[in-house]
This record gives C-alpha cells, sequence and structure tokens, in this order.
C-alpha cells in the first residue's frame, strides 16, 4: 500500500487543489496520503470527505513552521493525527498572521519595483490561506519577468544572501513549544526533511523534545542521509515516514506525487502508534498502582 505523507494544496503554497491532488494519487496507485498544508488545518475534513469518494486514505496532517533560535535555524515539524485538531488553530493563526503580514509588505515592495498591481500578486493567491512567495514569482512569470517560479530572479528577490533582497521578517514560534502543541493536541510531531534545513546536529535535542519520529524519506535525502536518519530512529525507537512534499509548479524541483513514499511497515506503525502508547501508559500506570499497594502493605 503506497503512502505519500508530505503533500501540500492550494490552501498554502501548493499550485493543485484538494481534489484534483486526490484524483492525482489515485490514477497514481497511491493509496494513502497526507494532506500537510503549512500552518493550515482547513482541507483536513474536506480531504478525507473527497478521498472516499475516490477510494483514497486520507490522513489528518499539518506542517507546522517553528524556529531553533539557538541553532539560528528553521525546524518544520509534521503532526499526524491530531485527536483534537482544533487545540492547533491558535497556532497556525498566530503564524498565518505573522506571515501574511510579510507577504503583504514583500509584495509592496515587488509591485513598486515592477509595473505589477497589487491586486494582480493577490490573484494569484486565491483559494490559498495565505501569500507566499511561490505567488508573488508566479504573478512575475505571468507578467513575463521570468519564465520559473525559482530561478535567477527569486534568489535576487529572496535570497538572504542578496543584496537586493526583499525579505520581510516572519516571527515563528520555538520547536519545543510546537512539539509541546502537537502532543497537548493528541498529535504526532515528526521533523519534517532534516537534510533540507540542516538539523542533523540539533536531532538528539528534538528527541529530547518529545518528536515521535522523523521524516526519513524525502527528495531532499540521499541515500546515506536516510540510512543515517534510519538508523537514528531505531537507535530511539522513533517512527520513520516518508513523502514527496509535493506542491505541483512551486517545487523547487520536478518532484512528482509519490516521489518518496512510507514503506507498509512504517503506515502501520505511525497508524497504529497512539494506540500502543496508550497501552504502554495503562500498563506503567497498572504497575505502579501495584507497586504502591504493596508499599502500603508494609
Amino acid at each position: 500500500m503506497a503512502a505519500d505523507l508530505h503533500c501540500h494544496t492550494k490552501l498554502s503554497d501548493g499550485s493543485v487543489g484538494i481534489e484534483d491532488l486526490i484524483v492525482i494519487a489515485q490514477k497514481s496507485g497511491i493509496d494513502t496520503i497526507a494532506i500537510t498544508d503549512h500552518d493550515c488545518l482547513a482541507g483536513t475534513v474536506r480531504g478525507k470527505v473527497i478521498g472516499k469518494r475516490y477510494g483514497v486514505n486520507v490522513i489528518p496532517g499539518v506542517e507546522l513552521s517553528a524556529i531553533d533560535s539557538q541553532a539560528g535555524k528553521k525546524v518544520h515539524l509534521l503532526c499526524y493525527l491530531a485527536e483534537t485538531p482544533d487545540r492547533l488553530e491558535g497556532l497556525c493563526k498566530r503564524t498565518s498572521v505573522a506571515r501574511k503580514r510579510a507577504g503583504q509588505i514583500m509584495m509592496l515592495k515587488v509591485a513598486a519595483r515592477f509595473p505589477v498591481s497589487n491586486d494582480f500578486i493577490i490573484s494569484h493567491a486565491s483559494g490559498s490561506t495565505n501569500l507566499f512567495k511561490q505567488h508573488i514569482m508566479h504573478a512575475l512569470m505571468d507578467a513575463g519577468y521570468t519564465d520559473k517560479i525559482f530561478g535567477d530572479l527569486y534568489d535576487a528577490l529572496f535570497s538572504r544572501e542578496s543584496q537586493t533582497n526583499l525579505l520581510a521578517p516572519v516571527k515563528y514560534p520555538e520547536y519545543n513549544d510546537v512539539i509541546e502543541e502537537i502532543h497537548n493536541a493528541g498529535g504526532i510531531a515528526v521533523l519534517a526533511h532534516p537534510v533540507m534545513y540542516d538539523n542533523f546536529d540539533e536531532i538528539d535535542k528534538y528527541i529530547e523534545a518529545g518528536i515521535d519520529g522523523i521524516e526519513v524519506w524525502h527528495p531532499s535525502a540521499g541515500d546515506e542521509d536516510i540510512e543515517r536518519l534510519a538508523g537514528i530512529c531505531k537507535e530511539h525507537k522513533l517512527l520513520m515516514t516518508g513523502g514527496s512534499d509535493f506542491h505541483g509548479i512551486y517545487a523547487r524541483k520536478t518532484v512528482t506525487l509519490g516521489t518518496c513514499l512510507t514503506p507498509d511497515e512504517h503506515l502501520d506503525k505511525l497508524l497504529s502508534y497512539k494506540a500502543k502508547k496508550k497501552r504502554a501508559q495503562r500498563k506503567l500506570e497498572k504497575k505502579l498502582a501495584e507497586q504502591q499497594a504493596e508499599q502500603n502493605k508494609e
């Protein structure tokens, strides 16, 4: 059973709608997907309903943005199967407001530098819960200033190293706070694409903070990376997941749905993880109660 557990739609920075994504999955022979839009839970219920129509199992998910201030690095955390996802709404809203503010600043700067209107740029974010850099670049493509989303113009406008960048800062929550929020919502916290953000040196710290798993299979990970990440997961008894990080035309390179998958064995472990954890907790509580009863007898 093929499972792609990292997919984005038009609700965030993907170029494909929810139903179209599910149809692509069905026609690609992918039985299970997770819609993991950035800091957005809006597609969870709709995805599940549409998935049933097409015979595709849609796992509730979201990709939450965070920062590791100490390391000066971005950290993305995938949350799966939250029992009370509404508890994540506040976190998502705060990040969304911060991102929207930054997007508007960048949009105004672009509109001042190129002969395009704000409305023209905003129209390219239609259906999204926010304004992402990809939407701005798509507008500049349509205006004839570039022939690609990611390229020289993107680097000039949005690379931190560029002296002509138009970047506006976004304040993200700390990784440990996000992990706690995921667990408070009854969700499973998985460290997303550690190769992409060079999070290797900090993984021990994230394990200590309570991550439940690591995204091992991802387009950014080579064979050595996969082997190293799998070794870490086995050593610390963490879940292993995989996904294409599908964005449609808004991806940095051509990535088709199902490019990276979660093997059946590890999908089963993810789906049964919370039940297993609850059983272990009950067993521990029973043992502690028995020990307490013995001490009381003495």
